[in-house]
Order: C-alpha cells, then structure tokens, then sequence
C-alpha cells in the first residue's frame, strides 16, 4: 500500500493499547491467523510521542473500558504523528458522548468486546477499508434519540412539517430492504447472507442507496431512513 502506515508482509501491522493482561492477550489470540500483525511492544500510553516502531503501525486497538480526558488526549497525540493509521475503540458498551468526542479527537470505529470473533474481524476489514464503525446496538439507540426528538418537535405548537423527501420514492422495494438492513448496523456480508446475494452486489446497492438519499455515510443513512422510510407492517 502506498503511503502512511502501510501493512506489512504478514498484514497490517497492529499496535494493542490495553494496561488489562487478560484483554491483551485475548485481542492477541483472536486476530492470530488473520490479516492483523499484532505486535509485541508494551505501549506507554503515558508518553506515546516517545515511541519508535520498528514498522509504522497502521491500526491501533486501544482499551477503552475506563475512557477518560488522558485517553483521548493520547488518541490526539497518536493521530497528530501518524495521521494515516486507524484507531479503534474497545469496550464492552460505549455511550453517545464518547462517540462524539472520540470521533472528533481522530478515531475511526467503536467495537464492543462483547461481539464474536468474526464481527471483530470483519469490523477491523471495514475500519482499514475506510468505513467509520459503530456497534449496532449504540446505533439503534442513537436513532431512537433521533426519532424521540423527532416526536418532541412535532408538539410544538409552531413546529413545521418535515418537507416531502422525493428521495423515498426513488428507492426500489430492494434498496428499502437493504437500508433496514443497514438501520439495524449489519454489515455487507450479513445482508448479502441474509438476501443470499454476492456481497459486491450489496456494495453497489449500498453506494446508490446512499447517491439517491443524498448522505455520505452509512450512519447518515441510517438515521435517514428512521425519518422517511416507511415502516415494515407486522403481518402477524
């Protein structure tokens, strides 16, 4: 790969920031064998401007159970210095307030410890890949503050109704089925599964999805849809 942190003959050269034994060494054991080198070095996380790597790291895997100002202003520093590398956040839950303030001080996905194997993989594929990663369950809980906000507006006596969106009716019953998908924070390959579709053919439906619905992103897509697309009848 050319340019920043690029990955090395056995994959992509990956720091672990974690003072936890236990999660080190299981992060270690669940990415042997996968395109993810994960090196030996005991991060300081104490002075990480200090450090010199043998080879320029292109992910990060930094411990966020305990989040604190320190964590951050660490994650500033490590962007400020190798700007092209990915940081990723891992916790067993995170809250909407560190998502904001992580994103802003450089990182580039949030996966909960509390997933499989694969989902950690297939996270970490996507972050290198260049997508923003967020577990599912934070982005159901950020629509829904959305979608509260959204009721809330509508009682005010003054509130405006929202402006037709002919964007709705560009989608095909396809796309629809896709966006829900993409709502409920399932990744291509889950939807290609579940739609039994080649998983590039679910990357081209995501990219018009998100040309015809005028985002830049799945998470813009998906707190889209919680506002326009119609919801699925309980045929029940």
């Amino acid at each position: 790969m050319s340019g920043g942190a690029a990955n090395d003959r056995n994959g992509f050269a990956t720091i672990l920031i974690c003072n936890n034994l236990l999660l080190r060494v299981g992060l270690k054991h669940l990415l042997e064998n996968t395109c993810f080198a994960v090196s030996d070095t005991v991060f300081d996380e104490t002075a990480p401007w200090r450090h010199h790597f043998s080879t320029q790291p292109a992910l990060f895997i930094v411990d966020a159970s305990n989040p604190s100002e320190e964590l951050l202003a660490i994650i500033e520093r490590l962007k400020q210095r190798l700007s092209a590398a990915k940081i990723v956040l891992v916790a067993d839950q995170f809250d909407v307030r560190l998502v904001r303030r992580g994103f802003a001080a450089g990182v580039d996905g949030f996966c909960s410890a509390a997933r499989g194997r694969e989902v950690l993989i297939k996270s970490l594929e996507l972050v290198m890949m260049g997508e923003r990663i967020l577990p599912g369950a934070l982005v159901r809980s950020m629509l829904s503050q959305v979608a509260l906000t959204a009721d809330n507006d509508q009682d005010r006596p003054m509130a405006e109704p929202l402006p037709f969106d002919p964007g709705m009716h560009k989608l095909s019953s396809r796309e629809a089925e896709i966006l829900r998908c993409i709502m409920q924070g399932e990744p291509n390959k889950v939807i290609a599964r579940k739609l039994d579709v080649a998983e590039a053919t679910i990357k081209v439906h995501v990219k018009a999805i998100l040309r015809k619905i005028g985002v830049a992103n799945r998470t813009q897509a998906a707190i889209w849809a919680t506002e326009h697309l119609p919801k699925k009848q309980d045929r029940s």
